[in-house]
């Protein structure tokens, strides 16, 4: 929608969405607006990040109304997030400990968005200077240059602010990781409320319950967004590879022999190998597969798969073969034996009559 220039109206950004209303930052001010009809009408979504015209401000009241949105550089739907620059991934190194394979997880939904992945790995001060190392330099072999910090000792917490200054930041990882410490340590005035981690689990509770952005003192947005402990990697098979930075640079040197390799058993792949994260590509492309088949099959009740959620982790599974015969109920014997009877009754009938 082309925007019409309107000396009353201002440009400004929507820092947080809540029900039908917007709060938008202008300079130093935060308005809390609502959208035109017209906005309504066409079906025009307001999201948090979005830029957009702001008209008839009402300065005393804190009022105002949305009646444009600029067009969007880029879109994230899980989180809603507009124009976000770069993903702040943050894990724990230890409590919780650090599951690779839960990291590659989340290292592969972040590259899917296609914004800049940083990865950064809280309570590196439970850790030793060795183990610190061999994380560092198995991280690398996977393509990622990790900060490590620690929130309770405050280590590295200047290099994060750095790597933020004047982006618009979403910060993403599970929950029970620092992520809402973190953000309090950057941005002293949000006071996020945290959480420990829980003892039976070994993973904490969600402590944000919607999508915000928060100002950086050092000039930026900072998005903190709801914990989750196993996002859907809604990629199709063909895609996964590429968000992989290892395989991409693999086939950055060499071709696999067929285009559609899927770089499993296809001979002269230039994809598999002896890598780390080969057998994580395998599980994420089963899972892919079996995604994709159910999809294609959701129009057909025969489908073959269906989504099963276990301990927070969603995934398809083939369906049970469809039972075609039941056990007939008491009470449809029962009727059953009565229509029997009566049939009987009336065929006697019948044929004496007859006689």
């Amino acid at each position: 929608m082309a925007l019409e220039e309107d000396k009353h109206s201002l440009l400004g950004t929507v820092v947080a969405v809540q029900a039908n209303y917007y709060q938008v930052k202008l300079a130093e001010t935060l308005l809390l607006c609502t959208r035109r009809a017209l906005l309504k009408k066409i079906g025009q979504k307001v999201m948090v990040g979005d830029r957009v015209e702001v008209v008839e401000p009402d300065w005393a009241g804190g009022r105002g109304a949305i009646a444009n949105v600029l067009p969007r550089k880029t879109e994230l739907n899980r989180p809603p997030i507009a124009n976000a620059e770069q993903i702040l991934l943050v894990f724990a190194l230890e409590e919780p400990t650090l599951d690779p394979h839960q990291l590659s997880r989340f290292l592969i939904k972040a590259e899917s968005t296609s914004l800049d992945v940083c990865l950064c790995l809280n309570k590196s001060d439970l850790l030793g200077s060795e183990q610190l190392e061999e994380w560092r330099s198995r991280l690398q072999q996977w393509g990622y240059e990790p900060i490590f910090i620690s929130v309770e000792a405050n280590i590295a917490i200047e290099a994060v602010s750095q790597q933020l200054q004047d982006k618009i930041t979403v910060v993403a990882g599970p929950s029970g990781v620092g992520k809402s410490s973190l953000i309090n340590q950057l941005i002293p005035t949000v006071n996020l409320r945290v959480s420990a981690v829980s003892g039976k689990l070994g993973r904490g509770r969600h402590t944000t319950r919607h999508v915000e952005l928060f100002d950086l003192p050092t000039g930026g947005l900072l998005a903190d967004t709801p914990g989750f402990n196993q996002p859907d990697l809604d990629c199709t098979p063909e895609e996964l590879v590429n968000y992989f930075p290892e395989a991409r640079q693999r086939l950055a040197v060499a071709s696999c022999q067929f285009s559609n390799c899927l770089h499993r058993d296809e001979p002269n792949c230039a994809v598999r190998g002896d890598w780390e994260r080969y057998e994580h590509y395998l599980d994420f492309l089963a899972e892919a597969i079996a995604r994709t088949d159910a999809l294609n099959q959701q129009a057909d009740p025969e489908s073959s798969h269906k989504l099963k959620t276990k301990r927070g982790k969603s995934q398809y599974e083939p369906k049970l073969e469809t039972k075609k015969y039941r056990r007939t109920s008491r009470r449809t014997q029962q009727q059953q034996l009565q229509q029997l009877y009566e049939d009987t009754e009336d065929n006697e009938e019948n044929t004496t009559s007859t006689s």
